[in-house]
């Protein structure tokens, strides 16, 4: 009987959350996977900045000896400040453009990423249209000034997934992803219990905010775990064909807020 060979994966934010499910959830089938955080995994990285990116990029090829399979994007913050869109955005698609070529080294190479069901709340278009520009001064400025009006600092998350899932679905198709033989895809999910979300679940008022703005109806808010497996097999070999989409696993939210509005 032949061995079956293990995988590499590269999992950023795997020091908590869906990155961390994710991380043992694969170790657990046998992968090898080199963590990238700000701390409690392999590599300690910033990917809040364009040095922290490549450092941590760089990291991860030498410890990797420049075998890489698949890359999973988890790290992600969800505070009403110009930081959010630099860390959801530009630490996820500068990140996998620094691994690109290494992962296209691999017979059967794929990426994924976190975006977040929020991507279909209002956003700010200005801020998208930034962000999609790889212009990353302007963004944090347009973020800066968001945040300086109170309530509407939140834009900056809602808006950096936006923009994440459309630059899956942009970049997917391009000669660096498609050519290379590699999937390129997100999953949206949307309330999951996670430290991110703790405090804000914790109250009655927390709860109706989230539930309210994110209807989940079917098994309500979701564990990390149920992310991890999604991530795992758009990341997995049985992958071939997927590729572009942003997958809502949200229980109900993309339905619900969207109905058949996606067809029009």
């Amino acid at each position: 009987m032949t061995a079956t060979t293990s995988r590499t994966y590269i999992v950023t934010g795997a020091g908590s959350g869906i990155g961390l499910a994710t991380t043992q959830l694969l170790r657990e089938r046998g992968e090898t996977v080199i963590g990238v955080d700000l701390k409690g995994a392999e590599i300690e990285a910033d990917l809040s900045t364009p040095a922290g990116r490549k450092a941590a990029a760089e990291n991860v090829i030498e410890v990797a000896e420049g075998k890489i399979d698949a890359v999973i994007a988890c790290a992600g913050i969800s505070a009403p400040i110009p930081l959010t869109v630099s860390v959801n955005y530009f630490g996820v698609t500068e990140f996998l453009d620094h691994l690109a070529p290494f992962l296209a080294k691999s017979p059967a190479p794929r990426a994924a990423v976190v975006s977040s069901a929020a991507s279909l709340q209002t956003t700010s278009p200005e801020l998208v249209d930034a962000l999609l520009a790889g212009d990353e001064a302007k963004a944090l400025e347009l973020g800066a000034a968001l945040a300086a009006q109170g309530p509407a600092g939140y834009l900056n998350y809602p808006s950096s997934k936006r923009a994440l899932s459309r630059w899956i679905r942009r970049e997917s198709i391009t000669e660096r992803w498609a050519g290379a033989g590699i999937p390129l895809n997100a999953v949206a999910p949307g309330t999951v219990i996670s430290p991110m979300t703790e405090k804000l679940l914790s109250t009655e008022e927390g709860r109706k905010l989230v539930d309210d703005n994110m209807p989940m109806p079917l098994n309500y808010h979701s564990e990390s775990i149920v992310l991890a497996r999604l991530l795992a097999w758009l990341t997995s070999e049985e992958n071939t064909h997927t590729t572009g989409q942003t997958i809502y696993i949200d229980g109900g939210v993309d339905a619900t807020l969207r109905g058949d509005n996606i067809w029009n």
